[in-house]
């Protein structure tokens, strides 16, 4: 029995040593593992930032290149036009002040020119305010002369047509279209004048009374027509279907009398009328 504890009691501790030799072992192994890994990643970056490097380096001197090649150029440029850099810099703002003067220029006549057409704008509505008052003017003396063309009952009790009193007012008249209008200045003791299909003859004038005396000659008869007045429609009837004639005197002096003799669209008209 002794025997036996002594040899249980050799063999705990041999096998603690060859645990913790294991342990270490375990240990040393991860340890250089580690290591070796971190050499390798380290020596992967420094490679890498080598490249970096070595293509920023590449970079920064086609950079260089590229501007040694432009101020070439300038050189060149300069020595091809017969300037220097100087001059060629003094050159190109010259230009720019030219081109800026004549874009004021530009906008100065543009300026110019839209002034000119709102002049003229204004003055086409100055003319179209002008053509407006010629028209309200006229339309004023068309109705003025509406009110001097008015009718009025004749000598035989009729209603004549309108009336002129002036010339102007005849020629008004001779535009509608609607009547036939003669005419005629008699004079104070002359023979009877054919007027249309009749005859006139001023028998007695008083200017200052604006009355006169005729004879009207018409199918072979001769009637007076005595004191009548000026603008006084004297009416009288002719020819086969008994046609109403009318004659206005519109004005009368010592010697002769001046108006017209107004007869319907169809009748006869004479061959030479006067």
């Amino acid at each position: 029995m002794p025997d036996e504890d002594v040899q249980s009691s050799e063999v705990h501790p041999v096998s603690e040593v060859s645990t913790g030799k294991w342990v270490l072992l375990l240990l040393a192994i991860a340890y250089v593992a580690g290591s070796l890994f971190l050499i390798f990643n380290l020596r992967s970056r420094l490679d890498q930032m080598s490249k970096d490097q070595a293509a920023s380096s590449a970079q920064i001197a086609e950079l260089t290149k590229r501007m040694q090649s432009a101020e070439a150029s300038d050189e060149t440029l300069a020595q091809q036009v017969g300037m220097t850099k100087k001059e060629l810099a003094s050159r190109a703002a010259a230009i720019t002040r030219q081109q800026r003067a004549a874009e004021a220029r530009l906008a100065e006549q543009q300026k110019q020119q839209i002034t000119a057409v709102s002049g003229e704008v204004a003055g086409v509505k100055t003319d179209v305010g002008g053509v407006r008052t010629d028209v309200a003017s006229t339309r004023a003396d068309l109705e003025a002369t509406k009110a001097r063309l008015a009718g009025a009952i004749g000598d035989l009790g009729l209603q004549s047509g309108l009336i002129a009193r002036t010339r102007d007012d005849l020629e008004i008249l001779k535009h509608k279209g609607d009547r036939n209008y003669y005419e005629f200045t008699l004079v104070k003791g002359a023979k009877p004048q054919p007027v249309s299909t009749v005859s006139l003859q001023l028998k007695k004038a008083d200017a200052k009374r604006g009355k006169f005396t005729l004879n009207v000659t018409s199918d072979d008869k001769t009637i007076e027509k005595k004191d009548r007045n000026i603008s006084e429609p004297i009416q009288f009837y002719t020819g086969r279907d008994r046609m109403l004639y009318e004659l206005v005197v519109w004005t009368v002096d010592k010697k002769k009398a001046t108006g017209y003799l107004t007869t319907p669209k169809n009748a006869p008209v004479p061959v030479s009328a006067n």
